[in-house]
This record gives C-alpha cells, sequence and structure tokens, in this order.
C-alpha cells in the first residue's frame, strides 16, 4: 500500500482480502451521487453478480502490507459464501467497472454486541488509488454502519501497514490496542493494531 487510498483489508481472521441494490434509506439521486472524493466513482451494495469481479479484484491486489494469508492460487472459490454475504458488502464502481470495496460486518455474533460493526476489508485497485476512493468507502462503510443501527466501528490494520493507518486516523479512528507481534509475515513480526471509532455525537 503506497498510498492511504490503496488496499487496507483489515482482518476477519484468521481470513483477510476474501468474501460486495442501492443503499438502503437513500434516494436514487442521492444513490448515484459519486462519493466526495471520489469524482465519478459510485458507490453502492454489492450484489451477487459482482462475485466474479471482486474475487479478480481480490486477488490482484493481494500484498503482503495488508494480508495475513498466504497468497490465492486456483482454483479459486467463490468470493460470496455464508459467512460473506453481499450485503455486507459496499462496492466502489467507475466507468463499469469494480474499483474497490470495502466489508462491514458483526464481528461477534451475539445480541449484546449488535451495537459494534467492523471493517473486515478495504481494497482498492491500482488504477484507482490515490483518488479518494478508499476515503469514499470508508464514509460510506460509517454510514452503512449507522443505518444498521451500530454505534461504534472498529477494525484491525497490521502495524507496518501505516498508509493505511493515517486514512484511518484522519476520519476519527483512534488506536485502542497493539497485539505485538501477533503475525508472522515475510519472516518478521508484525503487530495486529485495533481500532474504533463512535458512531454518534
Amino acid at each position: 500500500m503506497t498510498a492511504p487510498e490503496t488496499n487496507a483489508p483489515e482482518t476477519d481472521l484468521p481470513e483477510t482480502n476474501v468474501p460486495g441494490t442501492g443503499l438502503p434509506g437513500v434516494s436514487a439521486s442521492e444513490e448515484n451521487a459519486p462519493e466526495p472524493g471520489a469524482p465519478g466513482t459510485l458507490i453502492r451494495v454489492a450484489v451477487h453478480g459482482d462475485d466474479a469481479g471482486l474475487g479478480v479484484l481480490d486477488r490482484v491486489t493481494w500484498s503482503t502490507l495488508h494480508a495475513v494469508v498466504p497468497a490465492p492460487v486456483p482454483p479459486y472459490g467463490p468470493f460470496f459464501d455464508g459467512r460473506h454475504l453481499p450485503e455486507d458488502y459496499l462496492v466502489a464502481v467507475r466507468g463499469g467497472a469494480l474499483v474497490g470495496y470495502v466489508r462491514v460486518a458483526q464481528p461477534i455474533p451475539l445480541a449484546s454486541h449488535a451495537h459494534v460493526l467492523q471493517i473486515q476489508g478495504l481494497v482498492v485497485a491500482e488504477s484507482a488509488r490515490g483518488e479518494g476512493v478508499a476515503r469514499g468507502l470508508l464514509r460510506a462503510a460509517m454510514d452503512r454502519a449507522r443505518e444498521r443501527g451500530a454505534t461504534r466501528l472498529t477494525l484491525r490494520v497490521l502495524g507496518h501497514n501505516a498508509p493505511a493507518r493515517a486514512l484511518y486516523a484522519s476520519e476519527g479512528f483512534a488506536v485502542e490496542g497493539v497485539l505485538p507481534g501477533e503475525f508472522l509475515i515475510d519472516g518478521r513480526y508484525v503487530d495486529d493494531v485495533c481500532m474504533g471509532r463512535s458512531l454518534v455525537g
């Protein structure tokens, strides 16, 4: 990741960068409006037809900067499955092509934890980096989480992913804990950084 607008898939541990209608409650004109900072980019809820395109995007953007699992190899499975549902993903579309996605899901499936959602993947295609797509996806994820009744949004990011951490901090996410040396990546121990922010007030 060379800029904040690049991949920042944060862990749906132990799976990272794995398995993106319109946004509920948004008018047609608002839904089709580009996100601020990402001119010409439509952000919408994923549909089943996005499966193949998201799978390709996931594979071509794999990097040790953000991934905690090995590089994908064929045969490739479906992007969506019983744990990774289209409605948990927002996708960024430009010129009819998928250029990014963010996954927002409940990390702990308990009623007492339903008010907390987590970003479990943020990916932007190489061709769309540095153009505000990641920021647009992140802001849309916050709006989506609020629509789903969340009062907190959290994420986990690898310690060496400085661009992603800077992006999250600039959007109000604070470091809430660090798991030192949690992952061994390319022969190096890497911290797992827990970040979060309130969605109220």
